[in-house]
């Protein structure tokens, strides 16, 4: 069966000798939207950085039938779209739409084909009208749409995201969970929000001290509160 995750025995030891994952297996169909949580040093976001090849351990990661190994990053990371924590990290150019622009740039698309990328991505979350404005005046909220549509503009398979609503006031984070929900993609997201799993991701996996303890369907996981605690989570 064809995955667009698969992880197998993923162990990885920090350069000062912190061990963050411990032989680490699961895999995401196509399609399917799972939640990743747990405590803070986890190692949420280290097996997330793996996704994409930014980080490189022991064992076996593949996204969409690729090996993430170096000869394969491009092809990896056109695959995968990585929507970092702080928005900050993913624009830096002059107006948004030359934000969303450069994947498909940088990819050495025609200018035709690029512009229909960007005028996609924007649509997808609902940001038609922000081409030319300036990303660092913007809204949390509003950056963070941008930031996915930094990725959603190289039209990956895949959309993994560290701590989507993290910073988001309620209006915002209800907004973001409406987009996640609609958008129509395999996704993986790591999170601190209980409630945003409730309500957008199906299957959760629980991960602690760089090991997957749990890993099933979300309103079976959360249904269950001692379990919850002893890895310090809380219902919503």
């Amino acid at each position: 069966m064809h995955h667009s995750i698969e992880v197998e025995n993923l162990s990885y030891t920090y350069p000062d000798g912190t061990v963050a994952l411990k032989d680490i297996s699961l895999s995401i169909a196509p399609g399917e939207k799972v939640a990743l949580v747990g405590p803070n040093g986890a190692g949420k976001s280290t097996l997330i950085l793996h996704l994409n090849g930014i980080l490189s351990g022991e064992g076996v990661v593949r996204v969409c039938s690729l090996d993430v190994l170096k000869e394969n990053l491009g092809r990896v990371r056109s695959s995968v779209g990585l929507v970092f924590q702080s928005p900050e990290d993913q624009l830096f150019s002059p107006t948004v739409f030359d934000d969303v622009a450069f994947g498909p740039l940088y990819q050495g698309l025609p200018p035709s084909e690029v512009q229909t990328r960007v005028d996609e991505a924007l649509a997808a979350v609902h940001m038609q009208n922000y081409t030319k404005r300036v990303s660092h005046h913007l809204s949390m909220g509003e950056k963070k749409r941008i930031a996915i549509a930094t990725v959603l503009s190289m039209r990956p398979e895949v959309l993994v995201l560290d701590e989507p609503t993290g910073g988001l006031d309620p209006r915002s984070r209800r907004a973001l969970i409406q987009l996640l929900r609609e958008l129509p993609l395999t996704m993986l997201a790591s999170t601190h929000d209980m409630r945003l799993v409730s309500e957008v991701f199906p299957r959760m996996i629980i991960l602690d001290q760089g090991r997957v303890v749990v890993d099933g369907l979300t309103q079976v996981v959360m249904g269950d509160t001692e379990l919850l605690a002893a890895h310090g989570l809380e219902q919503p």
